[in-house]
């Protein structure tokens, strides 16, 4: 189990090194004078070739490539995000307000997702074929079909325009949340329901199942011992993607819905080409996936010891 634990921190480490190599270059290689553009959001002007050059020489934009990635990774290692390009601030002050609006939402949708789409797999399991089951899958399946962005703007015109009901931009109380956590928690429902429903009629047709019901073998000892762990792996990795996966959407749930947090900064940043700002989103939430497929792999392993054998 250590073994494979250290095999799978290796590949962590090797994904995210290859992320950082592949988002400096991007950026460094990105069209258009990043100096003149960085002069332009600090100062508000278009400036001399001497304020420029110095900018320039400021960001590092002088040096080559390598030897710019290993001065910005240094202190990357550490947590170390160094300062906006623009305002001068440390980038982590700052990226750390927007996580605090962030996080926040993303796991208000998935936590709104997983109550919508448990007790719709259950009720569609409970007759598999017949009309709750029917009406499940399509209501799954429409969800699924729905883009975010479009959801956003409907749910804004329908329950903030038209009805009133509830605040639609801004993050100032409490329920300038539901709508964005409403948004994203219908796509996560939408592919957790045939996922769960999946999971549980295919762990209730496994062929050791009769047997172990005609040793007199509980029904609720049977549905925990048995089918739940089966029904488990394929959830559990549907559930930690859509968690990952949620980040990113709230960034743009964010821009749709005016909220503060990585959506604003992470336009902004471009905008105005502050490189430290967007790697240090880009970073983040590479390290998020990375550490959710982690999560994920070590508890399959909890789940079923014999999954990841063969790697040992």
């Amino acid at each position: 189990m250590i073994k494979a634990i250290g095999a799978l921190l290796l590949r962590a480490a090797v994904v995210l090194l290859g992320t950082a190599i592949l988002t400096f270059a991007l950026l460094w290689n990105a069209p258009g004078d990043p100096a003149q553009t960085i002069a332009m959001a600090r100062f508000d002007a278009l400036l001399t070739d001497d304020v420029i050059d110095q900018i320039r020489d400021e960001v590092g934009l002088n040096t080559n490539f390598w030897h710019a990635f290993r001065a910005w990774l240094g202190p990357l290692l550490r947590f170390d995000f160094g300062y906006s390009a623009v305002t001068g601030r440390p980038v982590w002050p700052d990226l750390w307000t927007a996580m605090t609006y962030t996080f926040p939402l993303a796991l208000a949708g998935l936590a709104s997702g997983l109550a919508l789409s448990l007790p719709l797999a259950i009720l569609a399991t409970k007759r598999p074929g017949g009309l709750l089951d029917r009406t499940s899958v399509a209501i799954a399946s429409l969800g699924a079909a729905i883009p975010a962005y479009w959801l956003g703007l409907l749910l804004i015109l329908l329950l903030a325009v038209q009805l009133g009901w509830l605040p639609a931009m801004g993050a100032r109380t409490p329920a300038h949340a539901i709508l964005p956590a409403v948004t994203l928690g219908l796509g996560v429902a939408a592919s957790l329901t045939r996922i769960i429903r999946s999971g549980i009629l295919e762990a209730r047709g496994q062929p050791f199942l009769p047997a172990i019901r005609r040793r007199g073998v509980d029904g609720r000892a049977v549905a925990r011992d048995h089918i739940a762990p089966h029904a488990a792996i394929p959830v559990v990795t549907v559930f930690g993607l859509e968690l990952a996966f949620l980040l990113e959407g709230a960034v743009l749930i964010e821009v749709i819905f005016g909220r503060p947090g990585l959506g604003t900064f992470l336009v902004q940043a471009i905008l105005s080409r502050d490189f430290p700002h967007v790697q240090a989103v880009v970073v983040l939430t590479a390290l998020v996936f990375v550490v959710v497929n982690l999560a994920i792999d070590i508890i399959y392993r909890a789940i079923d010891p014999r999954i990841g054998t063969e790697d040992a």
